[in-house]
């Protein structure tokens, strides 16, 4: 659909109008990868540097996988808007005999666990970005170890925005095992993350504070 191709106006002012898409979803999938392009961007800025040379094979390492989410976080963007369009649809399905009523159900549950799916995997990467910052935060340069700080910030809102958009799926599921267990993972991920996200941000001032 290429909103990630639009600019930062293009996709606010997509975002602002009454289309389906993008929503919700896709806009936790770019702060997601916001989140991931400050972990590369403090990568970059601390590789070369003297100071911290010990570590700068450690930071390549990170700058390489940041990377590698950032792009997973932008094909989310698009994927959101792919998978939420049948379910839009599936909404609108007319049903009146008992058979409509039972083909429409049918529909919406696989239409309801399809959408469902690029969220899960925005908390996934968003957590697999949180553990980069982690490190980082020790490692980083520390003129840009407010950038750290931030980018965890934006993670932490990609996965609570992740989950919300899990939740609204699950919740119309009618197979509550399948939806259960979904909603189990992304908490665990969600509370895990959240408590790392927090971490990140006291490293972050700790280090603020002593340079």
């Amino acid at each position: 659909m290429g909103f990630i191709e639009k600019s930062c106006v293009e996709f606010s002012d997509a975002l602002a109008s009454k289309a389906a898409v993008p929503g919700g979803g896709g806009a936790s999938a770019l702060v997601g990868a916001l989140g991931a392009a400050l972990g590369s961007m403090v990568c970059n800025l601390t590789i070369g540097k003297k100071a911290y040379r010990e570590v700068e094979e450690d930071v390549k390492g990170i700058l390489s996988k940041t990377e590698s989410l950032r792009s997973r976080m932008l094909e989310l963007v698009e994927r959101d808007a792919v998978v939420f369009e049948p379910l839009s649809k599936a909404y609108g399905i007319k049903a009146e005999t008992p058979e409509e009523k039972e083909a429409k159900d049918a529909l919406m549950e696989q239409a309801l666990r399809n959408a469902s799916t690029v969220p899960v995997d925005i908390v996934r990467v968003a957590w697999d970005c949180l553990e980069l910052l982690d490190d980082l935060a020790e490692k980083g340069s520390k003129l840009a170890i407010s950038d750290v700080g931030v980018g965890a910030l934006f993670c932490k809102a990609a996965l609570l925005g992740g989950r919300f958009n899990v939740m609204i799926n699950t919740e119309m599921m009618k197979d509550r095992e399948y939806a259960s267990r979904v909603d189990a993972e992304v908490d665990g991920i969600v509370q895990r993350g959240s408590a790392l996200a927090d971490t990140i941000t006291r490293k972050v001032e700790r280090r603020i504070k002593k340079s």
